[in-house]
């Protein structure tokens, strides 16, 4: 799709004045980007790569996982790991069945206000001590500790397989005194306050958890991507590509963080005054500019934005607003999706999402199809953005693409999005030779996170 085409019939409102159309169209012109706006993007996005990969301090991190195995898919036994992620926190025990296959059990925690903000790590540590108990496998004293990989989905500085100092804190958590500290040793000393016999092996970024637990399953994944909350990707690069680390000569995985890029200069991506409104108010201002345009925690506040703007004009509500709608986050990404595929006569979700969620008083059939096309729009434009770090971290090693390759992938947007896979997968499909791109395969790396730590954990008792 090279662009808007006045003609779209998914961007013509049928009732609408001209003014609200014209309004219609000039976000159509802002949120649909050609393929030649997303080849500039993705020339300067592998430009940033390499500087990564030469030197720390760069705004895509690029950072070394000290991962440098590929599981094969014959291992097996029983492995733990903890999963914290954006919202909930999960205890997991995964057992590998030697076939690529796994089995899991595990409970799923909600991170608390408190968590967020002051005892994630004590919190984190109670979390394991109810999985154990409640499944009657408490180490006690002269039991053997149990072995666990940690899944730890903010930007750490790895130090070792098992130690990491916080970079910053993404996705909602501000919780003092971290940053700069090894989180295995935050976690570690949380477990001992308990009594606890948990030795954390493995630390792993969610997105490198992503691509260990593809390549479990399937031996060619080449990249771990999370399309979610947030997002992020890690790939195996040739260590002799990476001029800031000791090359012994094989791969590493690299977690890319590349939900900062263009957060150094805001040159490239496709800022609207919307996406500005959001990073301002944002916790994190001028960082995760790539994540924000992207990432599910942004896409429901970056479509109130514009909802807000349209009604300031009169041209959305008939200029009316609601409490609810004047609050930032009340949008919920999740009503974007409904409301994409919402193909009522009256458009009925879409005027339940209106009128009982974000509590305005009434909205007319024109209201309902802008607030569609806002959807379409803001979803459209992240998953077409979501390929230029996919064909820029593909491409970076195109000897790789005369075979079958696979992309793992974890993440609500992905997953649930309405055409969020269908359109990215087309959009790579642009910038990769069909003789290539046949061997690109996608795959929905389910939870990804939760197992990857846990082969992690098995990866680091091959070496012990």
């Amino acid at each position: 799709m090279q662009g808007m085409s006045q003609t779209d019939p998914r961007y013509t409102i049928k009732g609408a004045s001209e003014a609200q159309q014209q309004a219609v169209d000039f976000l159509a012109s802002q949120f649909l980007l050609t393929d030649e706006r997303l080849g500039s993007i993705t020339k300067e996005f592998r430009r940033r790569m390499e500087e990564g990969l030469a030197a720390d301090g760069r705004v895509l991190k690029m950072i070394p996982s000290y991962i440098t195995q590929r599981p094969t898919g014959t291992e097996t036994g029983s492995y733990f790991a903890i999963d914290l992620g954006g919202t909930n926190l999960r205890v997991l025990q995964v057992t590998l069945d030697g076939k690529g296959g796994v089995s899991t059990e595990h409970q799923k925690f909600v991170l608390t206000e408190d968590a967020k903000s002051r005892s994630l790590f004590d919190f984190t540590a109670q979390c394991v001590e109810t999985f154990l108990d409640d499944h009657n496998i408490r180490p006690t004293g002269h039991q053997l500790p149990i072995h666990m990989g940690l899944t730890f989905s903010y930007p750490v500085q790895q130090t070792s397989l098992s130690s990491g100092t916080l970079v910053q804190w993404t996705k909602g958590l501000n919780v003092p005194g971290c940053v700069g500290r090894d989180v295995v040793r935050l976690l570690q000393d949380a477990l001992l306050r308990l009594g606890l016999r948990v030795k954390v092996v493995a630390l792993v970024n969610d997105t490198v958890g992503t691509l260990l637990s593809a390549a479990y399953s399937d031996p060619t994944a080449q990249m771990g991507v999370i399309l979610g909350t947030g997002t992020n990707a890690a790939y195996y690069e040739d260590e002799a590509n990476v001029a800031k680390w000791k090359s012994e000569g094989g791969e590493i995985v690299l977690n890319m963080e590349w939900g900062a890029f263009d957060s150094d200069d805001f040159s490239v991506l496709p800022f609207t005054q919307h996406d500005i409104k959001l990073d301002r108010k944002s916790i994190n201002p001028r960082k995760q500019a790539y994540e924000k345009m992207i990432s599910g925690m942004y896409l429901g506040e970056i479509a109130r934005n514009v909802m807000l703007w349209l009604a300031d004009q009169r041209l959305l509500l008939d200029g009316r607003s609601s409490e609810v709608l004047n609050a930032m986050w009340s949008i919920d990404t999740a009503y974007l999706s409904a409301a994409t595929v919402d193909d009522s006569p009256d458009l009925s979700e879409i005027q339940q999402i209106i009128e009982k969620t974000l509590n305005v008083p009434e909205s007319t059939l024109v209201d309902r199809q802008i607030f569609k096309i806002i959807s379409i729009l803001v979803g459209e434009r992240s998953a077409r953005l979501s390929a230029v770090g996919i064909v820029a971290t593909l491409t970076k090693r195109p000897e790789l693409l005369n075979k079958p390759i696979n992309v793992g992938i974890d993440g609500s947007m992905y997953e649930h999005y309405p055409e969020f896979e269908r359109i990215m997968a087309e959009t790579v499909s642009h910038f990769i030779p069909p003789e290539q791109f046949k061997n690109v395969k996608f795959s929905l790396a389910k939870d990804g996170s939760g197992v990857g730590a846990a082969i992690a954990a098995m990866l680091a008792a091959k070496e012990l």
